[in-house]
């Protein structure tokens, strides 16, 4: 019995030692469990980073494919009849759209991108985005030394002059003619690329009936613009819109009503469109041709 329980007595240092090992062997294991799950979440956390950035870039391309396509699709129009909900689709603000119906309001008209910037105050990287969609009526693009006036024969045109041909100086002679009418009339020639019909002077912004009927004393269309008459069956909504008179919304409605009878045949159909009266179907029969007339 005492030589077996010799075998369990030790002294001091085989004690310390025997603690040392043990002390050891503890350490060791910490350091297996401590250190290699650190190793594993940062590989781990590395990994999700890397599948984080390739999720997004995959969101953000999708994200753009989607804004493309929802990116409502830009047609070409003319610039002077634009709608609230057109501005604003273009990318205009309340104030910018305002100031251009302002604009129309007074009677002038736009025949250019820098007109457009002009009057709406837009900034150059939206300019630079909707100009090239501007679509101007033949008359108005073609340059004024290839604006060429064929002469009319007048059976008796008495002592009048040419209304296409008359200067400010010359209006400014006639009673009546102050001269923001007198710079109203030319505007609208200019823009017009030059009167067809006497009656268009009714149409200048402002002007009274004694002022047309003075002007009409001395002055008639003695020459005519030569211009190429729209087919009202094969022209398209935006094409229409550049007559004067016809706006956007009432070029569509033609389109569809052509649509709906497979063609128009007599231009006078054209009263049974809202917003389309006998006064306006007047002046828009100058510009506009169907297969009968």
């Amino acid at each position: 019995m005492k030589e077996f329980k010799s075998h369990f007595e030790l002294d001091n240092r085989q004690r310390n030692g025997i603690l040392l090992l043990v002390l050891l062997v503890i350490g060791c294991w910490a350091l297996y469990f401590l250190v290699e799950p650190a190793q594993n979440d940062s590989y781990s956390k590395a990994v999700n980073e890397n599948q984080m950035k390739i999720f997004e870039a995959r969101i953000d391309s999708i994200q753009k494919l989607r804004d493309s396509i929802n990116q409502p699709k830009i047609y070409p129009f003319n610039p002077n009849f634009i709608t609230d909900y057109k501005g604003y689709t273009l990318g205009m603000n309340v104030e910018e759209i305002d100031r251009l119906f302002r604009f129309r309001e007074s009677g002038k008209w736009i025949n250019s991108a820098e007109d457009f910037q002009q009057v709406t105050g837009v900034s150059d990287s939206l300019l630079a985005s909707i100009a090239p969609y501007f679509k101007f009526p033949e008359w108005v693009n073609k340059p004024k030394t290839e604006s060429k006036l064929v002469q009319k024969e007048v059976e008796s045109p008495g002592l009048k002059s040419d209304l296409n041909t008359v200067s400010f100086e010359e209006l400014m002679k006639i009673e009546d003619v102050d001269q923001v009418i007198a710079k109203r009339i030319l505007d609208y020639r200019r823009k017009l690329g030059g009167f067809l019909d006497d009656r268009q002077l009714y149409d200048v912004y402002g002007i009274s009936k004694d002022q047309v009927k003075q002007l009409q004393s001395h002055y008639t269309v003695l020459s005519k613009p030569e211009i190429k008459r729209i087919d009202v069956n094969k022209a398209n909504a935006s094409d229409l819109s550049t007559v004067p008179f016809i706006t956007f919304e009432i070029a569509r409605e033609i389109v569809n009503y052509r649509l709906l009878h497979n063609q128009i045949n007599d231009l006078d159909e054209l009263l049974k469109i809202d917003g389309i009266t006998p006064y306006k179907l007047d002046r828009i029969k100058l510009y506009l041709s169907s297969n009968q007339n």
